[in-house]
């Protein structure tokens, strides 16, 4: 590390900060590096790493791969003047660290000084509980900002041959020998030497990580938001069916590129994270929309795919601290890509179905208390809303079935009464209960849309509150941090719409 210092010290005259930058430079963005198990371009890697730590994956006006570098830089004895903040929101963890009223960004250097304090509370919080579960985040983060610091989180190729490559640390990789010779054809001879890693790995070895580059620079989830907005606002305000069909159609195209993009960058099923189930659950609910809409030849089918997208592309684009965008290595329970592709996408899929039942059930519950809608309406509503409960039932017994199966071959058992497990086998009860009343007609359309509209809480529950809340049982590959605040405010605002929009005649009054 000395020897990195003193010969930038020898090859630029500059202020020290100047030095850096000379140093980190965008074009860094496409290096290969190998993390998490996987090569990977060095923006990617940065910018979530950015993103876990600070919630921003810019910092001020620089980028994500530009500041990775400089706070790298720190571990080869350069100073440098970026200062990463990160939120720090439980009530008790701001006590400890005695921050001030209103005062939630903490420094990370600061809370590196204050470790030792974290981790003695932490092995003295209850188990299981907030508070444990917040310190445990903010040590996990100091423990990667010290891996950072210390230039050992990114691992750039040293290249032999095409099945010869070693991988070490920056701080390794950039030796006296290396920095010499590149001096003698470059005036920024440290960034020479990472590009013709670069180029020697593309050449040797392949391109195919630059694929991920190029997903992440495209920002296609934020097309797909733009394209879903457009045509539910082309649907309910100029009442052009067409325009948001071709709208809806896009959004499909867009989508299934980023499922595509993620298959290929991981080798897997897209469906093994929060972030993935969201974005899978928008897809198939639209693409269910745009297929029973075209059998049944109903229209309003389209709206409540894309009014449901809407919600989860919303998600995927600004909840970044409750999911994560990143491309993990799988858990070993995972890694049977045919089990993985049948069980959890026939979950994910009735969770769509299911959802479309709630948006359609949730339109009528608003219409009726605000706007006018006959009995015949109501018949009519509720026969779209019981096509959608027949699917999303059906898928989601199947997917029950499927996962007894998968758990018998991976845990030698086919029903344990994990969280999760039972938890889904409520939510099918449910469902079953109120497609038994209706059929019987024991259900009468007033009550029938309000027990729609309720029963996807327990949808909620079982695939955002085990994780959430529970945050118990086999299935830990779910895990996310944060979001009960999210499924809290969910919780909370169905309950009021119920409540805002229950009449007693209606729920009296047969149909």
């Amino acid at each position: 590390m000395k020897t990195i210092l003193s010969l930038l010290l020898l090859t630029m005259s500059l202020s020290s900060f100047s030095m850096d930058l000379h140093f980190c430079d965008q074009s860094l963005e496409s290096l290969p590096i190998r993390q998490d198990g996987r090569v990977k371009p060095l923006k990617v890697h940065a910018s979530e790493m950015l993103k876990y730590l600070t919630g921003k994956t810019k910092y001020e006006k620089l980028s994500s791969t530009v500041t990775f570098c400089l706070v790298s830089l720190k571990g080869m004895g350069i100073p440098t003047e970026i200062d990463l903040k990160t939120n720090i929101e439980h009530v008790d963890l701001i006590k400890t660290l005695e921050l001030k009223d209103g005062e939630h960004r903490v420094s990370l250097d600061s809370l590196e000084e204050n470790a030792t304090l974290i981790r003695s509370e932490w092995q003295k919080a209850e188990e299981h509980g907030s508070y444990k579960k917040s310190l445990a985040s903010v040590l996990n983060k100091i423990n990667l900002y010290k891996d950072i610091k210390t230039a050992n989180n990114w691992l750039v190729p040293l290249v032999n041959s095409k099945e010869d490559v070693a991988w070490l640390p920056i701080g390794a990789y950039l030796t006296e020998e290396k920095v010499v010779k590149a001096r003698e054809t470059s005036e920024r001879p440290f960034l020479k030497v990472l590009k013709d890693s670069e180029e020697q790995y593309e050449k040797i070895v392949d391109k195919d990580f630059l694929i991920e580059l190029t997903y992440v620079k495209m920002q296609l989830p934020l097309v797909a938001l733009f394209l879903t907005f457009a045509g539910l606002i082309t649907i309910t305000l100029f009442r052009k069916f067409n325009i948001a069909l071709v709208f809806a159609v896009l959004t499909v195209i867009v989508q299934t590129a980023i499922l595509a993009f993620r298959v290929y960058v991981s080798g897997r099923a897209p469906i093994t994270n929060m972030y993935e189930t969201v974005l899978f659950s928008g897809y198939g609910s639209l693409l269910l929309a745009l297929v029973i809409g075209h059998f049944k030849k109903e229209k309003i089918y389209v709206f409540v795919g894309l009014a449901y997208n809407v919600c989860t592309l919303l998600m995927l684009n600004f909840a970044g601290g409750m999911l994560s965008s990143s491309i993990s290595p799988l858990v070993p329970v995972l890694r049977d890509n045919f089990w993985l592709s049948t069980h959890v996408t026939t979950i994910i899929l009735s969770y769509g179905a299911l959802a479309l039942s709630w948006v359609l059930a949730n339109t009528v519950l608003i219409r009726k208390r605000f706007f006018f809608m006959s009995p015949a309406d109501e018949r009519y509503y509720s026969d779209l809303v019981y096509t959608c409960l027949k699917y999303g039932t059906v898928m989601l017994a199947a997917g029950i079935i499927l996962g007894g199966v998968w758990a018998d071959y991976s845990w030698g058992r086919f029903w344990g009464w994990d969280p999760k497990e039972t938890w889904s086998l409520i939510v099918l009860c449910l469902y079953m209960a109120i497609l038994h009343g209706k059929y019987t007609s024991w259900i009468p359309n007033g009550r029938f849309f309000l027990l729609v509209a309720a029963a996807f809480m327990s949808v909620m529950m079982a695939w955002f509150g085990v994780n959430y809340i529970l945050a118990t049982g086999l299935h830990s590959y779910g895990f996310s941090e944060g979001g009960a605040i999210f499924l809290g405010s969910f919780f909370i605002a169905q309950i009021l719409l119920l409540a805002l929009t229950y009449t007693r005649k209606d729920n009296q009054t047969h149909a």
